[in-house]
């Protein structure tokens, strides 16, 4: 039986991930920083390991006896009140799991990154071929970025790691955490007013766990591989939502140039009422940035097969009333 460490398990990659581990048959310990909350929401059958990524000793203990090590942990955030988080979790904590998986010896170390580091043009397909060696304008992408350097220089000192780039990741999930699927039962209940203009590349939670696992068991070391279905604007999102739920409106679009000072005033009044702004910088650079990213790789040498929009949405919808998530 194989032991895997894993980070991130309650969260809407690492979820997933668990339970297919679980399922056929492997050891699972997860790597929570409360093991009371936590316990409800990891699938039966995980170990659970009172710790966190910043905290580098109960990341070795976490590890210990442990031959593979999936690191989906991380702040996905595009605000935060102290943006030293982003260095703390995302950098310092992928830190923290490199060094102690060369300590322990892993058999393999399976990384979450995010397309973010690659080097694209607004509109245009890219691939894993080049990493931006720029630094991208947030304080979440530069923190990837870093986190992502860090994995790549440990391979030279024998880490044998593999690189998974998923693009914005929706469907079945312990929790409902800000991201696409918060955006997704926020439209179905009629709660957002006015769509933000532009959009994102989205990928079924499903299909993310099981590229992350087939990376796992067969990818060469060093391995990249861009886990994503298809680009979406938040107006195509909407007229999605709205098949799956007929009383869903699709609202209209704000012009970038408004939403570019709210967004702007928002993140002054922010540095005094200490709470996030409603167009954060961040996350509107993210809709502008019109990232097209391409997962030829991925199904080619991993055999996977991203999942419609259109069908990971019905089964999404179907999770979240089960959940109670799109009541009133």
């Amino acid at each position: 039986m194989t032991q895997v460490l894993i980070t991130g398990a309650t969260g809407t990659v690492g979820h997933p991930i668990s339970e297919r581990l679980i399922a056929r048959g492997d050891g699972v310990r997860a790597l929570v920083r409360s093991p009371e909350r936590a316990r409800a929401l990891v699938p039966d059958g995980v170990e659970l390991a009172a710790g966190d990524v910043s905290d580098a000793a109960s990341v070795d203990a976490a590890i210990e006896g442990c031959s593979v090590v999936y690191h989906c942990a991380g702040l996905p955030e595009q605000w935060r009140e102290d943006v030293g988080d982003f260095q703390r979790v995302n950098v310092e904590g992928t830190r923290n799991l490199v060094d102690a998986a060369l300590a322990t010896g892993v058999e393999r170390f399976v990384y979450t990154s995010t397309i973010d580091v690659f080097a694209w043009t607004p509109g245009e397909p890219f691939d894993e071929t080049t990493i931006d060696p720029e630094p991208r304008p947030t304080h979440y992408e530069r923190s990837k970025q870093e986190a992502d350097r860090i994995v790549v220089a440990a391979l030279d000192r024998g880490l044998p790691a593999v690189f998974l780039h998923p693009a914005g990741v929706y469907g079945r999930a312990p929790v409902l955490a800000p991201g696409a699927n918060e955006v997704l039962a926020q439209l179905a209940k009629r709660e957002i007013p006015m769509l933000l203009p532009g959009g994102f590349p989205v990928v079924y939670s499903e299909d993310v766990a099981d590229g992350h696992l087939t990376a796992a068991d067969s990818a060469p070391v060093g391995g990249r591989y861009i886990l994503s279905e298809a680009y979406y604007t938040l107006a195509d999102m909407a007229r999605a939502v709205q098949r799956q739920a007929p009383d869903a409106k699709v609202p209209p679009v704000m012009p970038f140039a408004i939403a570019r000072a709210v967004s702007a005033v928002g993140e002054r009044i922010a540095k005094v009422t200490k709470k996030p702004p409603l167009i954060p910088r961040g996350g509107l650079y993210f809709l502008e940035s019109d990232s097209r990213p391409v997962s030829a790789h991925a199904q080619k040498e991993l055999d996977w097969t991203p999942t419609s929009f259109d069908d990971g949405l019905a089964r999404t919808f179907a999770h979240f009333r089960e959940r109670g998530w799109l009541d009133a």
